[in-house]
């Protein structure tokens, strides 16, 4: 069966980049130009995904407005003459069907996925966290939907991460049964590094079976009172096929502040006009600083 939903998790306070995040929501910040959320949507687009099913809470209507029809701003435009402009706004807002699903409380990124269930009904659908960014020639989540359409089993994707970070992320055990493809055996969730089975990482990107609901709702909270999404794919890991993908291209981390930073100079550094100039200001940065 095709994947045809996506479910984006959007309903986090964005604590980490306060204050920034007091009145704006964390998945508008912009990456360059363009909302994070934006970058994550248009990677969804160029996997044959159109169907967005956005989880989200208090104070997200920016988000919905972003992908929505604007009416007055499409109007001004078209009267300043500033049809590059009119057409990149009326793009936007084109591009996708989004359906919202209110997550009334935080209890963590598997009762995020739970608040979906009735909206993705019976079918696989992928799941994108926008913390994420993963700038690739092939984009993430069509990698993860080829290795879908072979086996028909949830497929995540997975990055190696170094010992400093495994305590961060749910860590997989397995064997690689094709280049690049692992079948998993066993996740953990945050383990510290003597825990870890391996130092592969489950990142924000996954293609999940109905099945998954199922064992969501046989879950118990953790001690922060959160649905860890991990425990449930362990679950199915048990009774069923679990893949990893080592996908190819870069991941960004935009969901701590270093992390962003350094994908908004990334991606600056990739624009045609910004590029070159960013290039040799941030020569005359190397040469000022130095060793300072």
């Amino acid at each position: 069966m095709a994947v045809k939903k996506v479910v984006i998790p959007a309903a986090g306070m964005g604590t980490r980049f306060l204050p920034a995040t007091k009145a704006v929501p964390k998945e508008m910040l912009p990456l360059v130009d363009k909302p994070v959320i934006q970058e994550v949507v248009e990677e969804a687009v160029r996997s044959g995904i159109s169907e967005i099913v956005l989880i989200t809470g208090m104070g997200k209507g920016a988000i919905e407005d972003h992908f929505d029809i604007s009416t007055d701003l499409e109007g001004f435009l078209a009267s300043r003459g500033q049809e590059e402009l009119l057409k990149m706004v009326r793009d936007i807002s084109r591009m996708v069907d989004i359906i919202s699903v209110r997550q009334k409380e935080p209890r963590g990124l598997g009762h995020a996925v739970q608040c979906a269930k009735a909206a993705v009904g019976d079918e696989p659908f992928a799941v994108m966290l926008g913390d994420d960014v993963v700038d690739s020639e092939v984009p993430c989540i069509a990698q993860l939907l080829k290795v879908f359409e072979k086996y028909k089993s949830t497929v995540v994707a997975l990055e190696f991460v170094p010992d400093s970070d495994v305590d961060k992320y749910g860590i997989v055990e397995g064997e690689e049964v094709e280049p690049g493809i692992v079948k998993i055996k066993n996740l953990v969730e945050k383990p510290p590094l003597k825990d870890a089975p391996s130092n592969m990482a489950v990142i924000g990107r996954y293609i999940l079976t109905p099945e998954i609901f199922s064992a969501i709702e046989g879950l118990a909270p953790d001690d922060r009172g959160e649905i860890q999404l991990t425990n449930a794919l362990q679950d199915i890991a048990n009774s069923d096929e679990v893949y990893g993908v080592v996908f190819e291209g870069t991941r960004y981390d935009a969901g701590n502040r270093f992390g962003f930073l350094v994908a908004n100079i990334v991606y600056a550094l990739k624009d045609g006009e910004l590029g070159p100039q960013l290039r040799e200001y941030l020569k005359g940065l190397v040469a000022f600083w130095g060793d300072r």
